[in-house]
């Protein structure tokens, strides 16, 4: 069985979880191939049966009808239908939606107007904003009242585009989000993501990304957070509007061909091995993970102090390595150099062969790697 079959291809990696909805299946999404999770939301959701304005961006698209509507998510049509029941203008909502066209971005979204008891006029194949906005172009708009319906990101390029063409656009947002009440978890995860404790931040929503951003600027993190992102913490986003406001600072992000949640586990499942430091070293093979390494196949996980002597190491593969330079990488690093030898004690038995780190004597340390692996 290889090792990926046996832990998971994210074994040894920390990946922080930002979101607020469906964060619970994006945690067991990575756990279940192996990756330490820490969950901190960035974000909270309005309810939308409280949300004013929901409520008045729905008014008045019932006191004026629109030519045409957008529905852009499933989970944000059946939650905007359902509020108007409790408001008691379902009824009214359903006959003005069933008079007009009817785009859905994607199949989701026409299975929540069919259950609606609505009909969708057409559905790009791509499941792509910019593909209805091609097709809205393409066919005109000016002088034309478009409704719509937001998800959470402010779709600014897609509704300037359409204003810029003429149309009146009309923006219901379904639902809203704010800053969490409790930011103790997103403050543990921006000291964690400072500290080289996490490898990789999925964004499942441009709100959740730009809200981190604001909380690290708020604390006085925000450049040590995007030089955390320039030395290696991967910033992967489910589509390229999610990942606006990090690219806006300058923060190199990937993404899946698919803006789904199951594509994007299945892109960190690539990227996070592939950039694992691997060495041959006394004899065996030793990947370098976040948390942990494979050594031989086997996943062994040294104290954290351990990890920062080792990553350290590694980057200068059978060079030696002063105590002195091996104490600033410890986490809380002090004066006293004793704190160094202690660290690697701990190394050398979590890692179970003492041979695979040379003490050289007056001098530091050294991985023992095989002839054709130093620098």
């Amino acid at each position: 069985m290889s090792s990926e079959q046996q832990y998971g291809p994210l074994a040894g990696f920390t990946v922080g979880v930002t979101a607020a909805r469906r964060a619970e299946e994006l945690g067991a999404l990575l756990e279940r191939r192996g990756a330490q999770v820490l969950h901190a939301p960035a974000l909270r959701t309005v309810p939308l049966a409280d949300d004013s304005e929901l409520r008045d961006a729905t008014g008045r698209l019932l006191a004026s009808h629109p030519d045409l509507v957008v529905a852009t998510t499933a989970i944000g049509f059946r939650g905007w239908v359902e509020a108007a029941e409790g408001w008691g203008l379902g009824e009214e909502l359903r006959t003005v939606l069933g008079g007009t066209r009817l785009l859905a971005r994607g199949p989701k979204v026409k299975g929540a107007l069919r259950a609606a008891g609505l009909s969708e006029e057409w559905s790009p194949v791509s499941e792509s904003m910019a593909e209805v906005l091609d097709r809205l172009l393409t066919e005109g708009v000016e002088g034309r009242r478009i409704a719509v319906q937001l998800h959470g990101e402010p779709l600014t390029g897609f509704v300037e585009a359409l204003r810029e063409a003429g149309a009146e656009v009309v923006g219901v947002p379904v639902y809203r989000w704010t800053e969490p009440e409790d930011l103790a978890p997103l403050d543990r995860l921006l000291d964690a993501t400072l500290a080289g404790a996490v490898d990789a931040l999925p964004f499942t929503s441009a709100p959740a990304a730009a809200s981190l951003l604001q909380r690290a600027e708020a604390r006085g993190q925000l450049p040590a957070l995007l030089d955390a992102f320039r030395d290696g913490v991967l910033a992967a986003c489910v589509g390229p509007v999610t990942a606006q406001p990090l690219q806006a600072h300058g923060v190199a992000t990937v993404q899946p061909e698919r803006f789904r949640t199951g594509p994007l586990v299945q892109l960190l499942c690539g990227e996070l091995p592939s950039r694992a430091r691997v060495l041959a070293v006394s004899g065996k093979r030793l990947e370098v993970r976040g948390h942990a390494v494979l050594l031989d196949g086997e996943l062994r996980v040294p104290p954290p102090a351990g990890m920062a002597l080792l990553r350290v190491l590694a980057r200068r593969p059978g060079h030696v390595v002063s105590r002195a330079d091996l104490l600033r990488s410890l986490p809380g690093s002090g004066t006293d150099e004793h704190a160094v030898e202690t660290a690697m004690a701990r190394l050398r038995g979590a890692l179970g062969d003492p041979a695979l780190v040379q003490t050289v004597v007056k001098r530091g340390y050294r991985l023992a790697v095989d002839p054709g692996e130093s620098e």
